[in-house]
């Protein structure tokens, strides 16, 4: 697959390519990392990174091969993101089988109910009971964020 720079690009390349040898290393990424996200990458995560998208197995990264790790960065971080809208679009479906209707939260009444649906009998106090170990804000209740913290864990 040929990707070409655009010239704003070749710039930016060229200002990341601190040796002028019209490769990035693994140092040099780490630095246009560091000014990019203010974080440290460790040497290890930057080779890792070099490795993944050097075509050519010199150790180093072209203008192109630098422009693909870049594109497909943005695609997986597109694609974790969409896997986190349906993964909550799929918690909030759960929420609301249990939540009581009119609410917005899980009540011990409504978590008996639920219950009873699914085969299991459990009493007011038992629900109560299981609700107190995840309401972290003594409400007696379960909003949705405390759901999903449940779901999460």
């Amino acid at each position: 697959m040929a990707v070409y720079a655009s010239s704003e690009f070749s710039r930016v390349f060229s200002a990341l390519d601190r040796d002028g040898d019209g490769k990035l290393s693994a140092a040099e990424l780490r630095l246009c990392m560091k000014a990019a996200l203010g974080e440290d990458v460790s040497a290890e995560e930057a080779d890792r990174l070099v490795a993944s998208a050097d075509a050519d197995g010199d150790g180093l990264l072209s203008q192109e091969e630098l422009l693909v790790l870049a594109l497909t960065g943005t695609a997986a971080a597109e694609a974790e993101e969409e896997d986190e809208g349906e993964r909550r679009r799929e918690l909030r479906e759960a929420f609301g089988m249990y939540a009581m209707e009119g609410e917005g939260c899980i009540t011990p009444l409504s978590l008996k109910r639920m219950l009873s649906r699914l085969g299991y009998h459990q009493d007011i106090d038992e629900c109560r009971a299981m609700i107190c170990r995840f309401d972290l804000n003594g409400d007696g209740v379960l909003s949705f964020e405390e759901f999903k913290v449940i779901m999460d864990a």
